[in-house]
């Protein structure tokens, strides 16, 4: 079997593709289970963010076309447009990308903390509808584990940086005094949450929280001192915001162009800078080519991530290192693994040897044969038995001049200790 990590991220597609290929949240499980069911597919994992859309799986060799292709099915895509902007990763280099992912190392803001937790979710996930067994189930383990060092070990998630953080950034150039300015947020997931307390860090008094569900509006406000209101509010909202950051998992626009004309209006046109965090996008791409709007989705947030990837070089390179010796680790006890079924069939060979010596020397007995010489017949029988098979591929290796099986057979089958002992 195969260890296999297929997708596309935030270096290989545009926003447009990510878009396409993204799971919404009720999506999730029936595709996983979909996943799970296809020929060859023994275990699977789905992980989708903003950014990034992967599955993690163990396939038969060759598997990864037939993952593509599924994928291609599910969201209507052709397969060849997903290769375009695909990659994949066997064994050792996929268990490497999965630990990669998990230490922030492959984020757009390197070090970044939240897809750690978002892993976590898609792990979780995985178990709750038996997409794990035992490969996949340890891998993820092992790169918690090892993700858990590179946190402690390093300076990677130090002053945590994060799309939230490069979007209020990216504001504050904007905005003299924050102070004065009003906000918008349209979602109340983790993103949002860390928006939120960025801005209010920033010094932003004026908040506003928006949700499908009023409720967990009500329960984000509330940490930070906010308002809420519901979707369906936010056209009044909108008109009072100089901020307005998305991010919610809405397959179709929140914000279109007509909402925002009219609330430039009730604005006198006063600028409003607006950040889309969310794939599919919250917010029309043509509201970008109205004059009184700064709009900028994730992709436009690479030049403040940019400047924060420099701060984290250091660290990244202890944690590229702490990863390569969980990679080593990892490798060794999955060979260790491997060996199981060889170590458990030379055994059970092993058994029914000596199960069937046993039973003809208790026949001998039965019979009233000598104990002694039964015993003595026995251990020349089982020796015999034990030694023959490999002493005739010894013989065979060395006619075919088969150097690596006698080198190997001399450090299995010899005991150095046993051979240096004087006899007794």
């Amino acid at each position: 079997m195969t260890l296999l990590a297929l997708g596309i991220n935030h270096k290989t597609a545009t926003i447009e593709v990510r878009e396409q290929v993204a799971f919404t949240p009720t999506e999730l499980a029936g595709a996983l289970v979909e996943l799970k069911s296809l020929p060859g597919v023994n275990e699977a994992a789905v992980l989708s963010t903003c950014n990034r859309t992967e599955l993690y799986c163990v396939t038969d060799a060759q598997g990864e076309r037939s993952v593509l292709d599924w994928l291609g099915r599910f969201h209507g895509l052709p397969s060849e447009t997903l290769m375009q902007s695909a990659y994949h990763y066997l064994d050792g280099e996929a268990a490497r990308h999965l630990m990669r992912v998990a230490a922030g190392l492959d984020s757009m803001v390197l070090g970044e903390p939240q897809i750690l937790g978002q892993l976590k979710e898609a792990y979780q996930l995985a178990r709750d509808n038996a997409g794990l067994g035992g490969e996949l189930e340890r891998l993820f383990q092992h790169t918690f584990s090892v993700t858990k060092q590179v946190r402690s070990e390093t300076g990677i998630g130090e002053n945590p940086v994060s799309v939230a953080y490069a979007a209020v950034s990216l504001a504050s150039h904007i905005f003299d005094d924050f102070g004065r300015a009003r906000a918008l947020l349209i979602g109340a997931g983790e993103t949002v949450e860390l928006v939120a307390r960025h801005l209010r860090e920033a010094g932003i008094r004026g908040l506003t929280v928006a949700n499908r569900t009023r409720e967990r509006a009500e329960t984000l406000a509330n940490a930070f001192d906010a308002e809420a209101i519901s979707l369906g509010e936010i056209p009044q909202a909108l008109a009072q915001a100089d901020i307005v950051i998305s991010s919610t998992a809405s397959p179709l626009p929140i914000l279109g162009k007509g909402m925002v004309e009219s609330a430039l209006k009730k604005r006198r046109h006063r600028p409003m800078f607006m950040v889309d965090i969310a794939v599919p996008r919250d917010i029309e791409s043509q509201v970008g080519e109205l004059d009184d709007v700064f709009l900028y989705s994730v992709d436009d947030l690479q030049e403040v991530i940019e400047e924060n990837r420099k701060q984290r070089a250091v660290a990244a390179a202890q944690a590229e290192s702490l990863i390569e010796h969980g990679i080593q680790h990892w490798q060794r006890e999955r060979r260790v693994r491997g060996a199981g079924d060889l170590i458990r069939r030379y055994r059970e060979q092993g058994e029914a040897l000596r199960e069937e010596a046993e039973r003809q020397a208790l026949a001998q007995l039965a019979r009233g044969e000598d104990p002694q010489k039964v015993l003595q017949r026995l251990s020349r029988q089982l020796t015999n038995k034990l030694l023959h098979g490999p002493t005739l591929r010894i013989r065979e290796a060395s006619g075919e001049e088969q150097h690596d099986i006698l080198q190997a057979a001399d450090t299995l089958l010899i005991d150095p200790a046993a051979s240096t002992q004087d006899p007794a």
